[in-house]
C-alpha cells in the first residue's frame, strides 16, 4: 500500500536570535525575530487589549503586514513592540502599562480611543514611546509606528507632541528652574562645573571662573559621582557626554 503523501505547505522557518543565529550582512539585529519567508525580516509585535474582540481585530491587521510577526502576550523579547489597546487611560489601563513597563519585555505603543494631557504624561511616565489613536490605527499606520519604535525612535501624533512639549516647558519654568534644576537630571551648577572639567580646567581654575571656592567645586563633583555611581570626574564627564547631559 503506497505511503500517504504529506500535503504541500509553504515552509516558514522561525529563528530566535541568541543561540545558533544566522551571520553575515543580512543577519538581523540581536533579539529581533527572523522569519524566512521570501527573505523577509520581521519585527515581533504583541497586542494587549481590554477585550478579546479588540485584540483579535488589531492582530488581524498586523498579520497582513509582511514586516511584522505577531506573537502572544508574554512571548516578547526586549526588541519586540507591544501594542496596548485601550479606550482611555484609566486606572486599570495604567496598571497594565506599569506591569508591562516593569517587566521590560517590549517597547510600548499605546493605542487609545481618546487621551488627554494628563493621560499623555502618565503614558510617558510608564514607558510608552509611541502613541497612535484608534481612529487612525490602520494596518499601514500601525506597521509604520511599530517599525519606528523597533528602531529606537519615538512616535507621537503632531498635536500630542506639541502638548507634551508645552507640559515639559511648564515643568522647567515653574518647578525646576526655581530650584536650580534642569530636565537633564543635573543642577545648573553641576552642568557648569562638568562643562569646565570637560574643557580641561582643573579645580582651582573652575573655582576662579565660577567664583566658587575650591571646596565647593570638589563637593559638586563628589555629589555628581556619588549620586550617579561614577568612579571619578573623568568618568562623570564621559557619562554626561554619552547621555547628552552637557
Amino acid at each position: 500500500m503506497p505511503a500517504k503523501s504529506r500535503p504541500a505547505t509553504s515552509a516558514v522557518i522561525a529563528v530566535r536570535i541568541g543561540a545558533a543565529a544566522p551571520s553575515g550582512p543580512d543577519a538581523p539585529e540581536r533579539g529581533v525575530e527572523l522569519c524566512w519567508e521570501a527573505g523577509v525580516h520581521r519585527v515581533t509585535v504583541s497586542v494587549h487589549a481590554e477585550d478579546p474582540i479588540s485584540r483579535l481585530g488589531v492582530e488581524s491587521q498586523l498579520r497582513s503586514r509582511p514586516d511584522l510577526w505577531v506573537v502572544e502576550p508574554g512571548q516578547e523579547t526586549t526588541e519586540s513592540v507591544a501594542l496596548v489597546v485601550i479606550d482611555a487611560l484609566d486606572e486599570p489601563a495604567a496598571r497594565l502599562l506599569r506591569r508591562l513597563h516593569r517587566a521590560g519585555r517590549a517597547k510600548l505603543v499605546l493605542v487609545p480611543a481618546r487621551i488627554d494631557d494628563a493621560g499623555l504624561s502618565l503614558a510617558v511616565e510608564h514607558g510608552v514611546v509611541g502613541v497612535v489613536r484608534r481612529a487612525e490605527a490602520s494596518a499601514e499606520r500601525l506597521s509604520h509606528i511599530v517599525l519606528a519604535v523597533a528602531r529606537g525612535e519615538g512616535a507621537l501624533p503632531a498635536d500630542l507632541l506639541g502638548r507634551l512639549m508645552a507640559q515639559v516647558g511648564r515643568l522647567q519654568r515653574q518647578i525646576l528652574e526655581p530650584r536650580g534644576l534642569t530636565l537633564l537630571g543635573l543642577s545648573t551648577r553641576e552642568v557648569d562645573v562638568l562643562r569646565l572639567v570637560a574643557d580641561g580646567f582643573d579645580t582651582r581654575e573652575i573655582a576662579s571662573k565660577l567664583s566658587y571656592s575650591e571646596r565647593t567645586v570638589k563637593n559638586v563633583l563628589h555629589g555628581i559621582t556619588t549620586r550617579l555611581q561614577l568612579r571619578n570626574r573623568a568618568h562623570a564627564v564621559a557619562y554626561a557626554l554619552r547621555n547628552g547631559l552637557i
